[in-house]
């Protein structure tokens, strides 16, 4: 068995870092060769994941950084992100799928992150956030 393969970015907490996540999630299908499936969910749920650490984790202070972590074995990738922001419950986020929420534009995150992941995980604080994908 191969040793794991460990990838690292950080991000300002500026909007405008966002095109970088696309350049992190290349050097992740590289390490792993993911197919199309993969590829996709990996650039969904990052990208999600990236914007709501530099808009609610951090509020977009400059200073402030995200840090994508990516380890990639033989039987799964699983990528952490953290922001320095004061953390949240993700059990307080509304269903997005309930009538009231239907024609909200924001509050899916977290609901795409559970249905395109393998095991989506969250430190006691809530600013880091942990999304597996199987191979």
């Amino acid at each position: 068995m191969k040793q794991d393969t460990l990838l690292k970015m950080v991000l300002g907490s500026d909007l405008s870092e966002l095109g970088k996540v696309e350049e992190f999630v290349d050097q992740i299908v590289n390490a792993s060769q993911a197919d199309e499936e993969l590829t996709g969910s990996i650039m969904l749920l990052l990208s999600e994941a990236a914007t709501n650490g530099i808009i609610h984790g951090n509020k977009q202070i400059p200073g402030k950084e995200v840090i994508l972590e990516a380890r990639i074995s033989d039987t799964q990738v699983i990528i952490t992100i953290t922001d320095e922001g004061d953390g949240f419950n993700p059990e307080e986020v509304p269903d997005p799928l309930a009538e009231q929420n239907l024609l909200k534009p924001s509050g899916r995150g977290l609901y795409l992150m559970r249905e395109y992941a393998d095991d989506v995980q969250y430190n006691e604080k809530g600013n880091q956030l942990k999304l597996t994908f199987k191979r």
